[in-house]
C-alpha cells in the first residue's frame, strides 16, 4: 500500500500547497475607498484594484465601495471607476472582467461629519455581506488629508464599523504623510490606534511596493558574493537619490510648508537607507524585518555641523528639455516669500559596527536633470600595482540599484583597455535590467500593497515605531533650517540642484553621481 504523501516534505512543488511560487489570492472582502475624487484614487488605486481582479487575485464576490461628498448613484461611481480603468489599467480593459467587478461596486454619498452617511455605509457593507459573500471583511482606505483621519476613524467607530463580528476582520489603510513632525506623528498614531488594533493599521509607503525595492533584500541576502563586502571595511560611502524632472504641478496647497525633506526623505529615502544598511533578519516575516529596520533607524547619527552636512534649494526658472518652465516662487498658489525647499540633501552616519565611519548621502529634488531613483554603494579605492597614469580614468567600484525607471542593477568596475600597450585600466559597467531578464512585467506598487492589506500581510508597511524614528532623524534638521529664516538657494530648473549641495560633497572629497 502506498503511504500517504506528507506535504511538509520536499515533494513536487507543482503539487504542493506550500509552493511559494503559487499566487496568493485574497479571501472574501470589501474595500471602502475614501477620497474617490482625488488623483491618487483615479490614477493609482482604482486601476490597481481592477488589475488585481483581472489577474484573478481578488475573489469573485469582491466589492468596492466609494465614499465622497457627491450626489452620485452607484452607476455614477461605476462610470468614474470605469473611466479610470480604461485610461490607466496595466492589464488592459476587458469588458467581461469589468462587468464582474462592477456587480460589486457601490457608492455612499456623504461628508465626514455626517453620522447618517456612516450608518448608510454600515448598511451597505451588510448588504454586500449577504449578496456578495464578503463575510463582513472590510478594509477602509483613507486616501484623504491627514487632518481628516481622526474624524473618519471616530465616525467608523461610532457606526460600529471598526469592531468585526466573529472571524471577520476590519483594517484601515493610511497614506503618507504620517504627520509633519514627531509630535504630530505621535498624535496621529494615538488617534488611529485608539480605534483600530495596531496589527490592523497599514501605513502605505508606495515605494516599498516597488519590485526593485523588494529586490534589495534578494540582492543582499541571496547572493554570497556581496554580503562579505557590504560594510565599512570596503564601502567608502552610499548615495541614495530620488530625482524628479517635474515641478509641484497643482500640489501647491499640499507642498508649500511641507517641502522635499518631509515629502520624500522622512519616508522613502530613510526606508531605502534602512533596507540597504540592515542586518540579515531571522526571516522575512513582518516582525523580524521591521525589527532590523528599526535598529538601523535608531542607530542613525546626525552630523555635528548641520550647516556643512545639509543643503536645500528651490528650483528657479529654466529649461526642462525643450520647455521653458517657471520657478517655484512663480508657481500658482505659492507665496513669493516661501521658504519651502524643493531640493534637500543630508549627510547621515550609522552608528553600528558594520557602518561606522561610512557616510550615507541622501538627496531629493524637483525640476532636476531627469527622473531617477537609485541607491549607489561606492567602494573604496583598491590598492593596485598600477601607476597613476594607467588608472587615470578609473573611478571607484560601485553597485547601483536602479529603483526607477529602467529598473535593475549596474556594477561598475575596472577593465583593461583593449590593445593598449601601457596596460591602461578604465571603468566599465555590467548591467542587469528587469525588462530584459523577465518576461512578466512588474505589477504596480499599489497592486502589491493593496493585495497585502487584504491578505493581512504587513512586512512592507512601516509601523509607528519606524515612523517616529524617522521623524527623530529629520526634526533637528528641519528645526535648524527654520532657524535660518532665509529662502533656500535657487537652482536653475533642469540642473542637478544648488551649489551648496555640491559643496557639501566636496568638503568630504566626494562628488554626486551623475545618474
Amino acid at each position: 500500500m502506498t503511504p500517504p504523501v506528507d506535504i511538509t516534505k520536499d515533494h513536487n512543488p507543482l503539487r504542493s500547497p506550500l509552493d511559494k511560487r503559487l499566487p496568493r489570492i485574497a479571501g472574501p472582502c470589501s474595500v471602502v475607498l475614501f477620497g474617490v475624487t482625488g488623483d491618487l484614487a483615479r490614477k493609482k488605486l482604482m486601476p490597481a484594484i481592477y488589475d488585481l481582479f483581472h489577474r484573478g487575485l481578488l475573489p469573485p464576490g469582491f466589492s468596492l465601495v466609494g465614499f465622497a461628498r457627491r450626489d452620485w448613484e452607484d452607476q455614477d461611481f461605476m462610470q468614474i471607476v470605469k473611466d479610470a480603468v480604461r485610461e490607466r489599467a496595466r492589464t488592459g480593459f476587458d469588458e467581461k472582467v469589468w462587468t464582474n467587478l462592477a456587480d460589486g461596486i457601490r457608492f455612499v454619498p456623504g461628508t465626514f461629519d455626517d453620522p447618517k452617511a456612516f450608518e448608510f455605509l454600515a448598511t451597505t457593507l451588510k448588504e454586500l455581506e449577504q449578496t456578495r459573500g464578503t463575510e463582513g471583511n472590510a478594509a477602509f482606505y483613507l486616501s484623504i488629508p491627514p487632518g481628516s483621519f481622526a474624524q473618519v476613524c471616530e465616525q467608523l467607530e461610532a457606526a460600529g464599523l471598526t469592531e468585526p463580528k466573529g472571524d471577520a476582520w476590519r483594517r484601515v489603510v493610511i497614506e503618507k504623510p504620517f504627520g509633519h513632525d514627531l509630535e504630530s506623528a505621535r498624535e496621529l498614531n494615538d488617534i488611529v490606534e485608539g480605534v483600530f488594533p495596531a496589527d490592523s493599521i497599514f501605513r502605505i509607503d508606495h515605494y516599498l511596493g516597488k519590485e526593485t525595492v523588494q529586490n534589495i533584500l534578494a540582492f543582499r541576502f541571496a547572493n554570497e558574493m556581496f554580503e562579505p563586502i557590504w560594510n565599512a571595511n570596503h564601502v567608502d560611502h552610499v548615495q541614495i537619490t530620488m530625482a524628479e524632472d517635474i515641478g509641484i504641478g497643482g500640489r501647491a496647497g499640499y507642498y508649500d510648508g511641507i517641502g522635499a525633506a518631509r515629502d520624500v526623505i522622512q519616508n522613502h529615502l530613510l526606508q531605502l537607507l534602512a533596507l540597504t544598511a540592515m542586518e540579515q533578519p531571522l526571516s522575512f516575516d513582518a516582525k523580524d524585518l521591521r525589527a532590523e529596520k528599526e535598529k538601523v533607524l535608531a542607530a542613525v547619527k546626525l552630523p555635528g555641523d548641520l550647516a556643512a552636512a545639509t543643503a536645500r534649494g528651490q528650483y528657479a526658472e529654466g529649461w526642462q528639455g525643450a520647455q521653458k518652465v517657471p520657478g517655484f516662487l512663480a508657481e500658482e498658489g505659492i507665496d513669493p516669500q516661501s521658504q519651502t525647499e524643493t531640493y534637500a540633501a543630508v549627510k547621515l552616519g550609522i552608528n553600528t559596527r558594520r557602518w561606522a565611519g561610512v557616510p550615507f548621502y541622501l538627496r531629493t529634488g524637483k525640476r532636476l536633470g531627469k527622473r531617477v531613483t537609485e541607491i549607489a554603494v561606492v567602494f573604496k579605492n583598491a590598492a593596485t600595482p598600477f601607476d597613476a597614469n594607467q588608472t587615470e580614468e578609473l573611478g571607484r567600484n560601485a553597485v547601483v540599484i536602479r529603483v526607477q525607471p529602467d529598473e535593475g542593477v549596474t556594477m561598475r568596475f575596472g577593465s583593461k583597455v583593449p590593445g593598449s600597450n601601457s596596460f591602461e585600466v578604465r571603468d566599465v559597467t555590467m548591467d542587469f535590467g528587469y525588462g530584459s531578464a523577465f518576461t512578466d512585467s512588474s505589477p504596480e506598487a499599489y497592486e502589491r500593497l493593496i493585495l497585502d492589506v487584504l491578505l493581512g500581510d504587513p512586512p512592507l508597511f512601516p509601523r509607528h515605531e519606524e515612523v517616529e524614528l524617522s521623524w527623530r532623524i529629520l526634526d533637528p534638521i528641519e528645526q535648524f533650517w527654520a532657524e535660518q529664516e532665509c529662502q533656500p538657494e535657487q537652482y536653475e530648473s533642469g540642473t542637478w540642484g544648488p551649489r551648496t549641495s555640491d559643496d557639501m560633497m566636496a568638503r568630504d572629497g566626494r562628488v554626486w553621481r551623475m545618474p
